[in-house]
């Protein structure tokens, strides 16, 4: 009995630490741009997210696969139980018309994702009327 006992506790106890830090939950991790037509789209959509954690959350750095998509992040920290908003700006233009499928890479403090890595992506086409 003693030994589970010192079973439980050390798994309540492991559990506990993995939850402590900053977390991040996005609401959505890809988003469709469906057709966007050039001149009538401006190329912005919001990436929302929430620090679940206990900590706050550090959005280190934000960048893209390359510059015709051009991402934006939040300047402060984001206190437990906050949202906040990455920025994502594609090029809808002529010269970029045609299938979209880019990654934003957002580096941040939160535990909950290995090495505080998160992968989003968007998806879409550029179309001329």
């Amino acid at each position: 009995m003693k030994h589970l006992l010192v079973v439980l506790f050390s798994f309540l106890c492991l559990s506990a630490y993995a939850q402590d830090g900053a977390q991040i939950e996005f609401k959505e991790t890809t988003i469709d741009y469906g057709n966007a037509v050039v001149g009538e789209d401006d190329g912005i959509r919001h990436f929302e997210f929430k620090n679940t954690g206990n900590a706050p959350l550090l959005i280190t750095k934000v960048y893209s696969t390359c510059g015709c998509t051009v991402p934006k992040k939040p300047e402060g920290p984001i206190a437990p139980g906050e949202t906040g908003v990455i920025e994502v700006k594609y090029d809808v233009s002529k010269k970029r018309k045609g299938p979209i499928r880019k990654t934003i890479t957002v580096n941040s403090n939160a535990v909950n994702v290995e090495e505080g890595l998160v992968s989003l992506k968007i998806k879409g086409k550029v179309i001329v009327n």
